[in-house]
């Protein structure tokens, strides 16, 4: 275990450093990419058959099998392979330049403030004003800390390579299919209810961490109160902790497919004319819990390796 815990706290401090090397990832394909390559072709050959669920079914199997199968061939290449892979499975440091860039966009103009966050959140952006625009990237960073961070690193330390190279596997797929239209209803409903599942544990992790890292645990209760007015039984747990740290009032009404969605907020009572030093603030907290994750680690590599 002390392995684990140093493997995937050394793999979080070169992705915090160095982010994603492009050099890289311009001469062979991401992972992630090579997952999606896999889940466009099941689509086209299963989800126009007349059982498009079993169809989805089939695609969450093979993409279980590839994973854990490429995760654990990996696994013999070495802790240096593997912390290099887990580094780019994690992606800290590009979920922190994302949401950063839309408050410097925000402070130049709204119109740019709409460009820029349009790259990271799938909600019509059109008619956003300047606190629909804070609103939409804190909630991003909030989501994608348990996403692209957080449960990484959950299912890494409970699986290893398999693990955390099957829930980058299933977590894309459920980006590409899991949607609730007409188009994948059927065909990504078992990529979606998987991976609701394999997000359960960190998600709730997320939300404890952000308040461990404000010395706000006072706020759980509450915070469990927020988090299941959300429309999704996952996200609703980082957004409702980021927002009670930062005091700003998350999720709400918007704009999806052109279609008004009337959602309620999370932690109605928090401030909700926001903008650019808000989602600063945001980027601030996202730091504040990979430090207090990273401590976690250090500590756990410690105690381990005195023990064992």
């Amino acid at each position: 275990m002390s392995e684990a815990t140093f493997i995937l706290a050394a793999a979080m401090t070169v992705d915090a450093c160095f982010g994603e090397p492009r050099w890289l990832w311009s001469r062979v394909p991401h992972p992630v990419v090579l997952a999606g390559r896999m889940i466009s072709r099941c689509e086209q050959r299963w989800r126009p058959s007349s059982s498009p669920r079993w169809g989805g079914m089939l695609t969450l199997i093979l993409l279980l099998l590839v994973s854990v199968g490429s995760g654990w061939l990996l696994s013999y290449g070495g802790i240096v392979i593997e912390i290099a892979i887990v580094s780019f499975l994690i992606a800290q440091r590009s979920l922190v330049d994302h949401v950063a860039a839309v408050a410097s966009a925000l402070r130049l103009s709204v119109a740019e403030g709409r460009w820029v966050v349009a790259r990271i959140v799938g909600r019509d952006t059109s008619q956003m004003d300047a606190a629909s625009i804070a609103r939409a990237a804190i909630e991003s960073a909030a989501e994608n800390l348990s996403d692209a961070v957080i449960a990484p690193a959950f299912w890494f330390l409970l699986a290893g390579l398999p693990g955390i190279v099957a829930y980058k596997f299933v977590n894309t797929a459920d980006s590409m299919i899991g949607h609730h239209s007409d188009r994948y209803l059927e065909f990504g409903w078992a990529t979606a209810r998987f991976d609701d599942l394999m997000n359960f544990v960190p998600a709730r992790l997320t939300a404890l961490l952000v308040l461990i890292s404000s010395w706000s645990l006072d706020r759980w209760r509450s915070l469990r109160h927020d988090a299941v007015k959300h429309k999704s039984p996952n996200a609703g747990w980082p957004e409702a902790a980021v927002a009670q740290v930062l005091g700003v009032a998350l999720s709400g009404p918007r704009q999806y497919d052109g279609k008004h969605q009337d959602f309620p907020f999370v932690f109605a009572q928090g401030v909700k004319d926001i903008g650019a030093n808000e989602i600063k603030a945001a980027v601030a907290l996202l730091w504040k819990t990979w430090w207090t994750l990273l401590a976690i680690l250090l500590m756990m590599t410690l105690i381990f390796s005195l023990l064992w």
